[in-house]
């Protein structure tokens, strides 16, 4: 199965964040707090602008980003898990 966001909006992958600190504390698993890093599988068209012209998107697939802690829905595909959200909630790209 595959998926196609629409409009403005974006399929990201979320990157784990690491288990060991940079001072080698090992983090249990209930320590650890959702990435707020991933890497864009798939974009829109691009939002739909009044004068019916779509603006291009500032990303493309296989950029890395950060994004806001409470952004976008969760949603599992083929053992899959994705989060779908608008371009707005990415505040950066990972260059």
């Amino acid at each position: 199965m595959k998926i196609r966001p629409l409009a403005d909006k974006v399929l990201v992958e979320r990157i784990e964040a690491e288990a060991v600190t940079t001072g080698g504390i090992v983090l249990p698993y209930t320590a650890k707090e959702k990435p707020q890093r991933g890497k864009i599988v798939s974009v829109g068209e691009g939002k739909l602008l009044d004068d019916g012209t779509r603006r291009k998107m500032q990303i493309k697939k296989g950029d890395q980003v950060l994004f806001t802690s409470y952004a976008g829905t969760d949603v599992k595909v083929s053992d899959n898990e994705y989060l779908i959200m608008d371009e707005s909630d990415i505040m950066a790209v990972i260059e």
